[in-house]
């Protein structure tokens, strides 16, 4: 006699994905050409047709704890030939994000940050926390002294920006860590009960190895230039990723030096710094190309209207162009000399920062580490990507 196993759908689950962009679940009538058509899915146990049978289901568990939707770049070479405009790439996306809010603590703001009526919350609150630690502190100065120059940290202290930003990145660390480690654990426990692996436990040498083998495949963005549709997304992610890791290195950089310098006996070595000094230009090259990659996401999306982007996506767009834009009209207003313009846009740039540290666990950025995660365990796993 067959075994009967009892299938409890989350509806919610379907609801959830509705609004995270999936809403064109139902339509899908299991022909398989979304498996058949993606050029990067593993010949083992392919995707994304299981996870689209799965979704419609409500089953949660097979999708949110599994490595697959990860592995999937969103190129749209699936939903392009979806007979029924399933839109499987928007689905498994809306999987992704609702598997970030799983992940993520406290799971309230992980919501919020999903919520577009929230957006007002989320703004107001580095606003709040500048304004008011600033003016009890005396660190927020509204009249500068300009005798010397424009200098941003004059009106802005460093000390006050740091008092925020360092246990903004402290808390958006540890939420990934935490969200990291019950993800790979629940992948693990996943790919056990469905015959993927036969190892109880996660050999931490063997998952180094995977991460070593991973890495050039990431840096290089190879699986994005694989697709066949969208291949104008693989110059823009390209882009985008490389000017944060140049902003990243800058940002150390800067860090370091400043505070390294209060040992110095003639004090702290303030900005700005000197346009001809290699660290500005790393500075300005990335600021350009984070510019010029999200321009182009933008574009993509607003060109393509029979795609998916949802809420998700444009928040996160819109942080980082943001962060783009106001850094350089910081230095241009700078060296203009409009010095209310310049304190302005430098003002909303540390609020675009903010929201990228602070929020990142929970927004579509978070995709770096759980992707980067899931592509590592598949690696370690045996289920090869195909060549």
């Amino acid at each position: 006699m067959a075994e009967r196993i009892l299938v409890e759908p989350d509806l919610k689950f379907i609801k959830d994905l509705g609004i995270l962009g999936g809403d064109d679940l139902k339509k899908c009538y299991q022909c398989a050409t979304c498996s058949v058509a993606c050029p990067i899915s593993p010949d083992n146990k392919p995707f994304p047709r299981k996870e689209m049978i799965a979704s419609s289901w409500g089953l949660k568990d097979k999708v949110v704890k599994s490595a697959d939707p990860w592995l999937c770049h969103n190129c749209g070479d699936c939903s392009t030939r979806c007979p029924r405009k399933a839109k499987p790439a928007d689905v498994l996306a809306a999987i992704r994000a609702q598997a970030i809010v799983e992940y993520s603590r406290p799971r309230w703001l992980a919501e919020a940050v999903n919520d577009p009526k929230k957006l007002p919350i989320l703004i107001a609150i580095p606003v709040a926390l500048f304004l008011v630690v600033g003016s009890i502190t005396g660190l927020l100065n509204f009249k500068p002294d300009l005798s010397g120059g424009i200098a941003h940290y004059k009106f802005f202290s460093t000390w006050l920006v740091d008092m925020h930003m360092v246990p903004a990145m402290l808390f958006a660390v540890t939420v990934l860590a935490l969200g990291l480690k019950r993800f790979v654990g629940d992948i693990h426990q996943n790919a056990l009960a469905e015959g993927k692996t036969d190892q109880q436990t996660i050999e931490v040498a063997g998952f180094v190895q995977a991460v070593i083998r991973v890495i050039p495949t990431i840096l290089t963005h190879k699986k994005f230039s694989e697709c066949t549709e969208n291949k104008d997304r693989y110059i823009a992610h390209f882009l985008t990723f490389w000017s944060f890791v140049g902003l990243f290195i800058v940002t150390s950089v800067i860090f370091l030096v400043l505070y390294g310098s209060y040992l110095l006996p003639t004090g702290p070595l303030h900005g700005p710094w000197a346009q001809i000094n290699p660290i500005k230009w790393l500075a300005n090259i990335s600021g350009i190309a984070l510019i010029v990659g999200t321009g182009m996401m933008i574009k993509s999306r607003l060109n393509k209207p029979d795609q998916k982007s949802a809420y998700k996506d444009w928040f996160l767009i819109g942080i980082a162009f943001g962060l783009g834009l106001t850094g350089m009209l910081t230095e241009l207003t700078r060296i203009a000399g409009w010095a209310p313009v310049t304190f302005a846009m430098y003002f909303l740039h540390l609020i675009c920062i903010f929201f990228l540290i602070a929020y990142l666990p929970f927004t579509k950025l978070a995709h770096l580490a759980y992707r980067t995660a899931a592509m590592v365990y598949s690696e370690y796993a045996g289920r090869k990507f195909v060549k």
